[in-house]
């Protein structure tokens, strides 16, 4: 058995009896929570029962081994409950980072350079020599914070943290090691609302009317009026991809390519996608297979040259240019269509659109105050407010004290009078005035 002593100055150690003198021993772990100090009591007494039996301790135990700081190990070392072994320094960061993207042939390119940059900041914060077995849990919640210090985002600090746990999840499926220091960090992806932005139609018709020639007018109308991943989904598209008779188009998709049956969606010829389209398909070189035959080599940079038009149009560069051109038309579709339709010409789930795309446009205020203000207007004609079509008095309310409404007869918040005999009660004539009640007995004397 062992027990754990506190000093008083909040110094904890471990008591223990040698399983091979009988020896009292003593394992000093310094300042330590209670609970952390009687996790590692629970590994000791493993650890002396192994000894006493001659046999390997439980895997957990032998997990946690695996995984302990080199002054805790030490120190376990240096009392006879493990002995010292000749650990191998393994891998080095640089060299498992370059090994890993190597063996990763199934991402594709815009994939690839994204995780390229994630394994470039962890060898500029810890170093191309670091060891892997060095890298302690402390040491990536340093790099996470330090990836802030760099201006990242946070949308971006969390998908590069994401790709951080994915290498070293890795390295722990390999048995290089026990644990992943980074499997904690925050790494859900979020939306930054800051970075939305909605592009009205007649905005996008001054930035379609600036354009410079046919294919950036397609290239523009395919993003904002047809909601195509741009350059993913532009660039592959072909002209036999384009059903003039069915007025829809195919898009292949580089980004859902590894999800069965997601590698290409139908996309109906949106008027404007439809006329820019048509111009393109004129202006073309014969027999050219592709509709966009600029930027092939990925070597062009598409936000620069939208940056030029925008200016030449007379609008402000907006947030995300692509990005919030393809969510203005997903915002737009959720408007007229329903949201599985929506999602299937966009090549998303309606859980995401929920969460990155769809905006509150100005319109859609404006559409509510004119709701608004047509019920004003009839209520208007009717002679009085939409309220006077409520029976006067059917239900009084009076505010008391702790702010709750109760029903002016009752001490029931919120209890409404019920009509016991509602037979006695019938609709009125209805016409331009609004529909009145009469008790019976009234109405006898009327035609009496």
């Amino acid at each position: 058995m062992a027990s754990v002593a506190s000093s008083p100055d909040g110094r904890r150690r471990i008591i223990f009896t040698d399983p091979r003198g009988g020896k009292r021993k003593t394992l000093r772990l310094g300042l330590v929570a209670g609970r952390d100090a009687e996790s590692v009591r629970v590994h000791v007494e493993r650890l002396v029962a192994a000894a006493l039996t001659q046999g390997p301790p439980p895997d957990e135990t032998s997990r946690w081994i695996a995984a302990l700081p080199d002054l805790l190990r030490k120190r376990l070392e240096a009392v006879g409950l493990i002995t010292p072994a000749k650990r191998e320094a393994g891998p080095m960061l640089k060299t498992f980072l370059d090994g890993y993207l190597a063996g990763r042939t199934d991402l594709q390119e815009s994939s690839r350079v994204s995780l390229t940059q994630a394994c470039g900041y962890l060898v500029d914060f810890f170093g191309a020599d670091k060891p892997l077995r060095d890298i302690r849990p402390g040491d990536a919640d340093e790099w996470q914070i330090g990836l802030g210090d760099r201006g990242l985002a946070d949308a971006t600090i969390r998908r590069r943290s994401g790709q951080a746990k994915q290498v070293f999840k890795n390295a722990v499926r390999k048995g290089l090691l026990a644990v992943s220091p980074f499997s904690d960090l925050k790494s859900a992806n979020v939306a930054n609302p800051a970075r939305q932005a909605y592009i009205p139609r007649d905005v996008a018709q001054k930035v379609l009317d600036a354009c410079p020639d046919a294919e950036w007018r397609l290239i523009f109308a395919l993003c904002r009026f047809a909601g195509l991943r741009c350059p993913s989904e532009i660039v592959p598209l072909r002209w036999q991809d384009v059903l003039w008779d069915k007025n829809r188009m195919i898009v292949h998709s580089p980004k859902t390519a590894c999800h069965p049956g997601q590698e290409t969606r139908q996309v109906p010829l949106f008027p404007k996608v439809a006329a820019a389209l048509r111009e393109a398909f004129d202006a073309a070189e014969p027999g050219s297979e592709f509709c966009i035959m600029r930027y092939r080599k990925g070597n062009g940079n598409l936000s620069t040259q939208l940056r030029r038009i925008l200016w030449k149009a007379g609008v402000d560069p907006w947030p995300r240019l692509f990005q919030n051109l393809r969510a203005s038309c997903d915002t737009d579709l959720a408007a007229r269509f329903p949201a599985h339709v929506c999602a299937r010409w966009l090549g998303h789930t309606p859980q995401i659109a929920a969460k990155h795309y769809l905006q509150v446009r100005d319109s859609d205020f404006e559409a509510a105050a004119g709701e608004r203000a047509a019920l004003g207007a009839r209520a208007a004609f009717s002679g009085g407010s939409e309220a006077a079509r409520i029976p006067a008095r059917a239900v009084q309310f009076r505010t008391v004290q702790d702010g709750s409404e109760k029903d002016g007869k009752s001490e029931n918040p919120l209890e409404v009078e019920i009509f016991e005999d509602l037979d006695k009660y019938e609709l009125g004539d209805t016409g331009l005035e609004p529909v009145t009640s009469c008790v019976s007995s009234r109405r006898s004397s009327h035609l009496s």
